[in-house]
């Protein structure tokens, strides 16, 4: 089944069960996916483009959640924060702490990377090979650890 059929399936069901922040969340990646079919590029939209969509749609509503915090906006807060417990049900389980530097010593190991330095080299290879299983910033971050 794919994401777009599974989407489908779920927006029917929180319609039955009249569940307005499921609902809101899964328009979302509705509209996103629908955006994507349509901006003229051609591409089909194959699982790791499903996964690059869904991943901005969090890191968007994690960048808004953030700001209305900052300005004092717990109620619009707690509406992204709610989007973005529904979007990530869609997500599959992110690397993090020993699994993803497990990832990232290997890589490292298998470019030769020694230093700082060779910190583009180790992010190209690891974000080509953990796209869709790690946040970018978290792959930086255990890059920069490592080669410190």
């Amino acid at each position: 089944m794919t994401l777009e059929e599974r989407i489908n399936d779920d927006l029917k069901t929180a319609m039955r069960a009249k569940d307005e922040v499921g609902l809101r969340g899964i328009r979302a990646i509705k509209s996103a996916i629908l955006l994507a079919k349509t901006d003229g590029s051609g591409a089909a939209i194959d699982e790791v483009r499903e996964m690059q969509i869904l991943q901005k749609l969090v890191k968007t509503r994690q960048e808004s959640m953030d700001i209305y915090l900052k300005n004092n906006r717990p109620e619009l807060a707690k509406t992204e924060e709610e989007e973005i417990a529904v979007i990530r049900r869609y997500l599959p389980a992110m690397l993090e702490g020993d699994e993803l530097e497990a990832i990232v010593r290997q890589i490292i190991a298998d470019t030769g990377a020694t230093s700082a330095k060779d910190m583009g080299k180790v992010m190209g290879v690891a974000s080509k090979q953990l796209a869709g299983k790690a946040e970018g910033r978290a792959i930086s971050e255990a890059v920069k650890k490592l080669l410190n």
